[in-house]
């Protein structure tokens, strides 16, 4: 269970209860995402990684064509025990393991790269900055990496998020517009910032699967009573049969940082 005052002004949020919905629609990164982050020198053959915040293993297990020797580490146990079956199904040979990010013990200067995704903004910075840059090599790179819907832009993106509001007024998730990650001051102490791309990416879905990763957004699965994910769930489908057809994309914007160890 995760609670911060600046994240849904305070909600309580456990993405092991979304585990399953996660697992099934989350993957949904398109190749661009995958080979820009290869072309600023990440998750290539021959480098050990540590992927933080891992959930279900989609950097890990999407990257894990192109050689890398993956680790994959997560706060929730239900998301790690997602990750394993996956890469299980898919003959990968993943070390998966339930730690959070700032309390992982791996040796000093052990990885080549640290890549963080969709999970930069949930953790105790302070602690983590030096972690990570003890654990990195000698001109590691710490890659963070991020992939939004643009609201304000895409129109069933942005019915869909007004009905998340309905269900949680507290999400803090809302009206996302293009901009780098912020990077808070303390990395700057360990680490120089090479590269900050934002660029578009269109989605594809059908209503199944935008409902289903609408289900496994923060703002509902992760934090609402069930009895309030099943209301979202049939509102929302009827919704898409409403205005959305049976197959569309959804306007993203990504992002991508790369900081190497000084």
């Amino acid at each position: 269970m995760i609670k911060n005052k600046n994240i849904d002004n305070g909600r309580e949020f456990d993405w092991g209860r979304t585990s399953g919905d996660y697992a099934k629609y989350r993957d949904i990164y398109p190749e661009e995402f995958y080979r820009r982050l290869l072309d600023k020198g990440v998750c290539m053959k021959g480098q050990t990684v540590l992927d933080i915040g891992t959930g279900t293993g989609v950097i890990p297990r999407n990257m894990y064509r192109y050689g890398a020797d993956f680790t994959g580490i997560d706060i929730s146990a239900e998301q790690i025990g997602q990750a394993k079956a996956l890469a299980e199904e898919s003959g990968m040979k993943i070390a998966f393991c339930c730690v959070p990010a700032e309390e992982s013990h791996f040796p000093n200067n052990h990885f080549d790269a640290v890549t963080a995704c969709q999970c930069f903004t949930y953790f105790d910075h302070a602690a983590l900055a030096p972690q990570i840059c003890h654990m990195l090599k000698p001109g590691g790179i710490f890659a963070v990496l991020y992939m939004a819907w643009l609201p304000l832009e895409d129109e069933i993106a942005g019915q869909s998020e007004q009905l998340i509001l309905k269900y949680n007024p507290e999400w803090t998730g809302c009206n996302e517009m293009r901009h780098p990650i912020a990077v808070p001051d303390i990395y700057h102490e360990f680490f120089t910032i090479e590269n900050e791309d934002v660029f578009d990416v269109h989605v594809p879905f059908t209503r199944e699967s935008w409902n289903g990763r609408m289900k496994a957004c923060r703002g509902i699965g992760a934090s609402l009573p069930e009895e309030d994910i099943g209301k979202f769930h049939e509102e929302h489908l009827a919704m898409l049969e409403e205005t959305a057809p049976r197959r569309f994309d959804i306007l993203h914007y990504a992002a991508m940082t790369t900081m190497r160890k000084k």
